[in-house]
């Protein structure tokens, strides 16, 4: 499951990423392209027991996150 956030202000980003795991999937991907939702969102994820990665390609991010 991947979730477009780009261009999205926080607390956006945690709310979707929030409701996508709602259903509790193996893995998820978010995309951000700003600082602040990039720490929250990794924040967010690893509170709730996800493994968490990110990869950066030209000032965007991909939060990879698998339980």
């Amino acid at each position: 499951m991947e979730i477009d956030c780009r261009g999205l202000s926080c607390p956006e980003p945690i709310i979707r990423t929030k409701k996508a795991i709602k259903d509790n999937p193996k893995s998820i991907d978010v995309l951000v392209d700003q600082r602040a939702p990039l720490e929250n969102v990794q924040r967010f994820l690893k509170a709730m027991k996800y493994n968490v990665t990110a990869t950066e390609l030209n000032g965007e991010w991909k939060i990879s996150a698998t339980k």
